[in-house]
């Protein structure tokens, strides 16, 4: 990958003719999105930055510390002291550990240590993590956050190639096998042979990423908007992100109804009102852009990070 940097949003400068222009609309310059940043901003109100972080969900790139550094060098560049953050985020997901990462900048840069973040359409997994950091999460009716339990790479039986399965089903089978074989009192061998697929350092890393999953969210929260609350009642509060049991698949989703219920602070926007109208316009506009060009963004009204492929 390479990485692009861009200036002021001067430095593009305006198309000089027709076929430029149309150029700049094809490719989705960063121009044909500033006044929609500006056109949001004043809906949200005064003192209130929004800054985009998208990553691709057709290329396959993941949210990783990298995107930590990104995104604290368009806060450092578009954030005034005064200046509330609103993250407008997009993403499958990704490491849990950047996503802590990405949390703590967006506090630190932002006014009163406290952001907003605006779903579109989905945060999935890592992104659902950054926006459990938020003082309020702006959704629609279809945006989609997702389960944060980890997922691992393995390779199947009869399977060639690796592939990410829930940690939580590598657990409940492993476990599984093992309560079936202490329970036996005739032949081993079938669960034994069945046990030696796993590997006991592999299943000791993969209860250390779920343990890590959890801690990372229980203590966002309870040091955000879930403050007042003991770790205990955070957990059971959140349980239907935490456990993949409640969800059945890692990739399902949880709309804002869901969310509410978790006790996050989510504010449900009309999808036909105007700042969603508007909203969905920027949006249609950067998945386009890392569907096509970038496989990641982090951009505001005057500056542009990318990350080609």
């Amino acid at each position: 990958m390479s990485e692009e940097r861009s200036g002021e949003i001067g430095n593009y400068g305006s198309p000089a003719t027709s076929q430029s222009r149309i150029q700049e609309q094809v490719s989705q310059g960063h121009s044909t999105r500033a006044a929609l940043y500006r056109a949001i901003e004043d809906k949200l109100g005064q003192n209130h930055k929004l800054v985009s972080f998208f990553t691709s969900f057709h290329y396959p790139v993941a949210i990783s510390d990298r995107d930590a550094d990104m995104v604290e060098d368009v806060l450092r560049v578009t954030l005034k002291e005064t200046d509330e953050l609103v993250l407008m985020i997009n993403s499958p997901g990704g490491d849990p550990l950047a996503a802590e990462r990405i949390i703590n900048i967006c506090r630190s840069h932002s006014a009163r240590g406290e952001y907003s973040v605006i779903v579109p359409k989905m945060a999935k997994s890592a992104a659902t993590m950054i926006t459990l950091g938020a003082r309020r999460i702006l959704m629609s009716n279809t945006s989609e956050l997702g389960p944060i339990d980890p997922q691992v790479s393995v390779t199947l039986e009869g399977e060639s190639r690796p592939r990410f399965v829930s940690a939580h089903e590598v657990l409940k089978s492993f476990d599984r096998l093992m309560r079936q074989a202490n329970r036996t009192k005739g032949q081993l061998q079938p669960y034994l042979q069945q046990l030696q697929r796993y590997d006991a350092r592999a299943i000791e890393r993969i209860k250390s990423a779920q343990d890590l999953s959890d801690s990372i969210a229980v203590r966002t929260l309870k040091s955000g908007i879930m403050k007042r609350d003991s770790e205990a009642s955070i957990r059971n509060k959140i349980k239907r992100l935490l456990d993949p049991s409640h969800s059945k698949a890692h990739g399902r989703p949880i709309y804002p109804d869901v969310a509410q219920q978790c006790g996050l602070s989510v504010e449900v926007k009309e999808l036909r009102s105007d700042i969603w109208t508007t909203i969905w316009e920027l949006y249609s506009r950067l998945a386009h852009l890392v569907s096509t060009t970038a496989c990641k963004v982090v951009e505001s009204g005057d500056d542009l990070y990318v990350s080609v492929l």
